[in-house]
Parts: structure tokens; sequence; C-alpha cells
């Protein structure tokens, strides 16, 4: 967290945070085939994703964020996380930023 402090007020920004999640079952969609896939999270400080990135197991990668929010496979989650439920999952920034500057595969 970062405490801002101006003539007026003290407020305070949080920094995102970061998860990774495995995800063992396939899409159940057209593109079934891409095989089970592995997800990174970037939430803001609802924890809403901002930026999100799917590994799948055909090396298939998609990235979402707010300039790219949708594509004909996917979009950016509109869901916020619960983080009861990825309390576990956390991840470093480094860690995600990799990830996320990782190219596509060529087929």
């Amino acid at each position: 967290m970062i405490i801002f402090q101006n003539a007026n007020s003290l407020f305070s920004v949080l920094m995102p945070r970061y998860f990774k999640r495995n995800w063992q079952e396939t899409r159940g969609d057209e593109f079934d085939s891409w095989g089970t896939s592995v997800w990174f999270f970037e939430v803001d400080d609802h924890n809403f994703p901002t930026r999100q990135i799917e590994v799948y197991q055909n090396g298939k990668r998609l990235r979402y964020d707010s300039k790219n929010p949708f594509d004909d496979y996917g979009q950016l989650s509109d869901q916020a996380l619960d983080l009861e439920e990825f309390k576990e999952l956390e991840i470093r920034q480094d860690q995600f930023q990799l990830e996320w500057e990782k190219p596509e595969p060529r087929s």
C-alpha cells in the first residue's frame, strides 16, 4: 500500500495483486482441443482483473487488458476474484510480467 498526503487529505492506493491458477478442465467449446490451461491475473484493489493471461496446453496464449478486453476466444473477466479461493495462489509481480511479455509460440 502506498499512502499519499496533500494539504486537504490523507489517502491510500493499494498496489495490484497477482495470482496464478491451474485450470485442470478443458474449455468445453470449439477450442476444447487446446487442452487444460494456466490462468494469470492482475487485480485492482476491488479484486477485479485488470490484466489476464490464459496459457493452454497446446501453447496458445491469450492476453486481455483494458486495451484488448476481448477477442474471438474470450475476454477479460468481469467478476472480482474471491480472495478466499485465491489466497494460496498469489504470485509476485515479476512472475506475472514475465508471462505477460512472452510471445505467442509460432505455429
